[in-house]
């Protein structure tokens, strides 16, 4: 008999990059791509990385996706002023979802969210539109259980 973990379940998965970017070859991505933790900028275009919250049914808590999102430049010269601000009482900004989450069907690649500044020491949220059926706006308005929060590990560790 299989011995039951004691290992809690992972709350989070992020990604280092904007996926279009981290596709560059190395020599392109050190030539044209300006990038740290927090920000990134290939070209004219711009990129922000936040968390996009899943809450977890039955738990104070959520599953936090730490993507990228791609934002208009006057956005994210917003988000450098206020870089040591805080910045919660900023208006929502439209954005981009700038990476593909492999446990939603079709593509998040591009999907439509908005973007929320938060305190110095905390990343931008991401809210997908009120609009939005899609299976991911679904779960980040009602929330997952505890099955899909292990679906969603086995995809992504799989």
């Amino acid at each position: 008999m299989a011995k039951a973990s004691s290992e809690p379940l992972s709350l989070d998965w992020g990604f280092g990059l904007p996926d279009e970017v981290f596709a560059l070859p190395e020599a392109e991505l050190d030539a044209q791509v300006r990038y740290d933790d927090d920000l990134c900028q290939w070209g004219d275009r711009y990129f922000i990385r936040c968390i996009l919250p899943v809450p977890l049914k039955g738990q104070d808590d959520y599953f936090g996706w730490g993507a990228w999102a791609e934002v208009e430049a006057e956005v994210f010269q917003r988000y450098l002023d206020l870089y040591e601000e805080d910045g919660r009482e900023e208006p929502l900004h439209p954005a981009k979802l700038a990476n593909r989450l492999a446990p939603y069907p079709g593509t998040t690649l591009g999907t439509r969210l908005l973007i929320q500044f938060q305190t110095p020491d905390e990343r931008p949220t991401l809210t997908l539109l009120e609009g939005d059926k899609s299976r991911l706006a679904e779960e980040q308005r009602e929330g997952i259980d505890a099955a899909r929060h292990h679906e969603i590990l086995a995809v992504l560790e799989g």
